[in-house]
């Protein structure tokens, strides 16, 4: 067996478990930001899980490394997943390459790609917007000077972040804040830009359509309309 083909079954082994360590790590992250009052040994068992999501995403990475065979060059080809490795943040997002998976259980796409790329988008923004409401929340409601005090107010700040909008009604003062506004603030233009694209590339596709459709045909019995008669006079000679 190559290695390409050892790679593609190991990710296609790999996929559901990462899907779920990504969602637990969603969940256990949450708990332990927004449950103020959890006792001790329920905010270490979402610590552990937390960190055993990150060692998963470890395992995965470095087995996709060692049978891709591509030594240091597999980070550079690789810079999305080296990311995700790093930013906790974005391993949500793995979620989407199941609803892929899903997508392709017959052997192609059940969506047009317009519609995929639409739909990958809005679970991107959906999945980021929660983790960085939560991320920010977390830094910002007990800092000096915070206006960020509540969840809610992450999530309004996260929303007007992500839709580029910035009403500047809250704002982050700390400076992890400030990074992870910078990070919605990218990932925001990118997706809403693949969306738009996306969408106006499908409103072009539909109008294409309708002007290269032919005539309708005549209907039973009526008689088909005669071509235009050309009145002009012609040349004298």
């Amino acid at each position: 067996m190559d290695d390409d083909s050892r790679t593609t079954c190991w990710e296609h082994r790999a996929e559901i478990p990462l899907a779920v360590a990504s969602m637990l790590f969603l969940t256990a992250y949450a708990i332990h930001v927004l449950a103020h009052g959890l006792p001790e040994a329920w905010r270490d068992l979402c610590l552990a899980v937390t960190l055993a999501s990150w060692a998963l995403f470890a395992v995965d990475y470095t087995v996709r490394w060692r049978l891709s065979g591509q030594g240091h060059r597999f980070v550079r080809t690789h810079w999305l997943d080296t990311v995700v490795l790093v930013l906790p943040l974005l391993r949500p997002v793995r979620v989407v390459k199941v609803y892929e998976a899903v997508q392709r259980r017959q052997g192609r796409p059940r969506l047009a790609l317009h519609a995929r790329v639409i739909t990958y988008a809005g679970l991107s923004v959906a999945l980021l917007g929660f983790a960085g409401a939560l991320a920010v929340y977390q830094a910002e409601h007990a800092a000096p000077g915070a206006t960020i005090r509540t969840f809610g107010d992450s999530v309004w700040w996260t929303c007007s972040t992500l839709a580029t909008v910035g009403y500047g009604d809250v704002t982050p003062v700390t400076a992890t804040g400030r990074v992870i506004a910078v990070g919605l603030m990218a990932c925001g233009l990118a997706l809403l830009g693949a969306v738009t694209g996306s969408f106006s590339a499908w409103l072009l596709q539909v109008f294409s359509s309708e002007d290269e459709r032919p005539a309708a045909a005549p209907a039973p019995g009526e008689r088909p309309a005669a071509p235009p008669v050309n009145r002009e006079r012609p040349p004298e000679s």
